[in-house]
């Protein structure tokens, strides 16, 4: 107990030597400096840029907003620096709120110009700050009366599977989102597509949620979709004894080829062989081509091949053929 008294006092001795009195005076002096540098600093005039957020009002029930209901425009203002730090603490000026009714036209569109913006945002602010610029110079909106459409999706960017996989199937949930615009902007959107992807090196299905382009003037309802990307393994096969037909016949004639079936190779994935069959191709050869050629050798033509498969090759191009009539049994 002594011995920590003892260093008490020795340290309370330390502290008030004739030095550390003339240093301790010297701290006061300068945190006092610091706080009217501070104050004359605060009490000068600066600009500062500061985000405003927007809201339209007074929106009917059978009206469709096909922009953002809420919208964010910058602005700079001029005003002492206590007052600029006391809106940079609050992080955002107040919601400014735009009538809708004020500015909506029969066309669907809406514009509000700078000097309106700058009024409504001067209501919620002190008289002492002042508005030197606002961009943008206006802020549109869009809307309908409900009119819409049904487009399908598509995604963009760059997703490939890490190999000996690739992508075997996409599937989109949902596959097709609904657009509201008006009829000029409808009748020019086919499509929706995705923001740019980018997924690489993967082995099993990927399932994202990705977010849906934005369109100007129109509204994707939903504003997102979940994508599976299925992966399998790629594989070289072969399908055998795919009949050959014939096309564009006269009546009475039958094409007879010799041979009368080919085989096709392929590259696909290993699950997606699985389901495949020689019905799921179309072997044939035109009459046009051969009904005045003096040849004795037909071009085969591969004309419906299953989805999902690549690289398709027949085994032969040209093969033997005859014409005869076709003999029927009469009653």
């Amino acid at each position: 107990m002594d011995k920590g008294h003892g260093i008490s006092h020795l340290i309370r001795n330390f502290l008030f030597t004739i030095v550390n009195k003339e240093f301790l005076i010297f701290l006061f002096f300068l945190a006092l400096s610091a706080v009217f540098w501070l104050q004359m600093t605060l009490n000068e005039t600066y600009e500062k840029e500061f985000l405003v957020p927007m809201k339209l009002t007074g929106v009917p029930q059978n009206v469709v907003l096909t922009s953002d209901e809420y919208d964010t425009i910058k602005v700079t203002l001029r005003d002492k620096g206590l007052q600029l730090i006391s809106y940079t603490f609050a992080d955002r000026i107040p919601l400014v709120k735009i009538p809708f009714g004020v500015y909506a036209q029969a066309d669907g569109h809406g514009s509000i110009p700078a000097a309106d913006i700058q009024k409504y945002i001067y209501q919620k602010l002190p008289t002492s700050t002042k508005i030197t610029q606002v961009k943008p110079d206006r802020v549109e909106f869009f809307y309908n009366y409900g009119l819409h459409k049904r487009v399908p999706v598509k995604w963009v960017g760059h997703v490939a599977a890490g190999s000996p996989f690739f992508i075997a199937n996409v599937k989109y949930l949902p596959d097709s989102v609904d657009v509201y615009a008006t009829r000029k902007k409808l009748d020019s959107i086919q499509v929706v597509q995705t923001e740019a992807l980018n997924y690489t090196n993967f082995r099993d299905t990927l399932t994202i949620s990705a977010k849906l382009e934005k369109i100007r003037g129109a509204k994707v309802v939903p504003n997102r979709v979940s994508i599976r990307f299925m992966t399998d393994v790629l594989t070289e096969e072969r399908v055998n004894d795919i009949p050959i037909h014939g096309i564009n016949m006269p009546p009475g004639k039958v094409l007879r080829t010799f041979p009368s079936k080919v085989s096709v190779s392929l590259v696909t994935g290993v699950k997606h062989f699985k389901g495949i069959s020689q019905a799921d191709f179309t072997v044939v050869v035109d009459y046009k081509e051969i009904e005045h050629s003096s040849s004795d050798k037909c071009q085969l033509h591969l004309k419906d091949i299953p989805q999902g498969v690549s690289r398709v090759s027949l085994s032969a191009q040209y093969v033997d053929y005859l014409i005869e009539d076709e003999y029927t049994d009469q009653p």
